[in-house]
């Protein structure tokens, strides 16, 4: 997932997090969220337009809304760091210390929801005039549970091949378009693979393995899902890892690595660093890149250096699908001191909702059908080939509880399959166990 690093003095916003009461007429509420700390560059930007990256971008976004709003509302922003984030905030839930407005994967939304501790908030969205009918299928599909709408959907973030095309071009895999030619199958692909190997003398693909369980998960979950496969039963409450299309995508996995094609006992920030330096040709990780990537391509001294190219995970099985989740902002109940704070973060929902297209900048698709058709974001760089994960992003289905632990159960025994070579049937069995465990678990 996204890493970040957060300062002291950002955590420490956490030991003081309630709305508190003020004596100059203005409405406070609120804001737990991650994306880092920049307030030293971008602490008095107050043009949305100006903030550059995630974290630059959110917190222009709230400045300009501070600065611009005409309700005396303040939105007081509060820094958790990515990794424990949900540990922060359940911890604030059980001490009473219950944020406004807080940030949530659409993954975990619904253990949220489960527990009751979110607002449904269709009736809001009509009053203040969001248009539910406006967001794109993704968004739908993650912030809807049992018919009603949870949270505001702010973004889809999904699975990408983000590609060096100099060696592509090098290997001979790129099409008279000037488009790097991405498989069809999985035969194609292993052949691909050979053929990138034996021209350049580098593995295909840069990928996190080691320490690392989200990037198994997703990419073991899109080649499940391209086969048309259901994963786990109707209600949500077991998996079912003995099945062909479940037998194909870990065979698949674990014959890229055995031969060679992806580059070995790679971590996060390695797998990174290294298609940077130009020592594989794809790396596979999330929309949050391109920004980086973007920037890398244009420095003269880079070897992405005028060859970066990004494209949704490729077709290479029945049908189109790639992993994705997504970013939105939720109303915990007792967040609000009263009403009146209660509008407020309304009105800050509506304003967030209105200037979605600047969070498009980041790299993150957008959860507005408007917006993601619109000539504005189809002229930002690579955008236009992605558009089309706002129909086809999947993920787990919403009724999964507990995701996140689930992801890091299925992640390690993927792992195992690749570094350790565990064969395909004991890797089936172990998540089959583990994860059904979890899941019986979760519901009692």
């Amino acid at each position: 997932m996204i890493k970040r690093s957060i300062s002291i003095l950002s955590l420490a916003l956490l030991a003081s997090c309630g709305q508190s009461a003020r004596d100059d007429g203005k409405t406070e509420i609120t804001l737990m969220r991650f994306f880092g700390s920049c307030e030293a560059k971008f602490g008095q930007v107050v043009k949305a337009s100006e903030g550059v990256g995630e974290c630059g971008i959110i917190t222009t976004l709230v400045n300009e809304f501070n600065a611009t709003n005409t309700d005396g509302i303040v939105v007081r922003t509060q820094i958790g760091e990515w990794g424990p984030y949900y540990d922060q905030l359940t911890a604030r839930l059980v001490a009473k210390d219950v944020p406004t407005v807080a940030v949530m994967h659409e993954s975990a939304l619904g253990d949220y929801v489960r527990r009751k501790l979110v607002l449904p908030l269709d009736a809001d969205f009509e009053r203040v005039g969001i248009d539910v009918s406006d967001f794109t299928e993704h968004a739908k599909r993650g912030t809807t549970f049992e018919g009603s709408r949870y949270a505001l959907p702010f973004d889809t973030w999904a699975w990408l091949w983000h590609i060096n095309t100099t060696l592509m071009k090098k290997a001979g895999l790129m099409g008279a378009n000037g488009q790097p030619l991405l498989p069809r199958s999985p035969e194609e692909l292993l052949a691909q693979a050979r053929r990138f190997k034996e021209r350049t003398g580098k593995p295909l693909f840069a990928w996190a393995v080691a320490n690392e369980t989200a990037a198994n998960n997703r990419t073991f979950l899109t080649l499940v899902a391209q086969q048309n496969a259901t994963l786990f039963a109707p209600n949500g409450k077991t998996i079912h890892m003995q099945q062909p299309a479940v037998t194909q995508a870990l065979s698949l996995m674990q014959q890229l690595y055995a031969e060679g094609h992806i580059k070995p006992n790679l971590d996060y920030a390695a797998a990174n660093q290294a298609f940077l330096n130009g020592e594989a040709g794809v790396v596979v990780v999330g929309t949050w890149t391109i920004d980086q990537f973007l920037r890398e391509s244009q420095k003269a001294d880079s070897p992405l250096q005028g060859g970066y190219a990004v494209l949704p995970f490729p077709q290479l099985f029945e049908r189109k699908a790639v992993f994705a989740d997504g970013h939105a902002w939720a109303l915990f109940k007792g967040g609000a001191v009263d009403e009146k704070a209660h509008e407020a973060s309304l009105k800050f929902l509506k304003f967030i909702w209105e200037h979605s297209a600047e969070w498009s900048r980041t790299g993150h698709l957008p959860v507005s059908q408007k917006v993601a058709e619109s000539e504005a974001f189809r002229r930002l760089p690579l955008r236009e080939g992605l558009a089309e994960i706002t129909a086809t992003g999947t993920g787990m289905p919403g009724n999964v509880p507990t995701q996140r632990a689930i992801e890091l159960l299925i992640g390690e025994d993927v792992a195992n399959l690749m570094i350790s070579a565990k064969p395909v049937s004991e890797v089936q069995a172990s998540v089959e166990k583990r994860v059904n465990l979890a899941l019986k678990k979760a519901r009692r």
